[in-house]
């Protein structure tokens, strides 16, 4: 089993502060991440559209000086519960994988704790 909806997940918490464009939701991911994150647009805009018809987000124009309006993305209530939700599967798919890799030393209750079976 892999983590479904990484990509949406990232992107809804990388609005949790606030709206931005495109390009700056790519480069906190990156700047947050420690550069190990690193999504292109092709990647991002796709990704950012699925959650605009979702209504997981919202979209404004920006207006810029000499240059065309930006697209602005902010995350919506329903994508605020969205990433509570998306957090919590996270968090117990890392319990268990780290359950799984982590050294011997660790015991029988723990993992059956990331897994969700105590």
């Amino acid at each position: 089993m892999v983590f479904r909806n990484g990509l949406e997940a990232l992107l809804l918490a990388a609005l949790r502060e606030g709206p931005l464009h495109g390009y700056a939701i790519a480069q906190r991911l990156r700047r947050e991440s420690g550069e190990v994150l690193r999504f292109g647009e092709s990647q991002i805009y796709p990704a950012l559209h699925a959650l605009e018809r979702q209504g997981l987000v919202s979209t404004s124009w920006e207006p810029q000086d000499g240059r065309p309006p930006r697209r602005v993305y902010a995350i919506t209530p329903q994508g605020s519960a969205r990433l509570e939700q998306q957090t919590r599967e996270w968090h117990r798919f890392s319990r268990a994988v780290s359950s799984l890799l982590g050294s011997s030393e660790t015991s029988d209750r723990t993992r059956k704790e990331a897994l969700g079976h105590a």
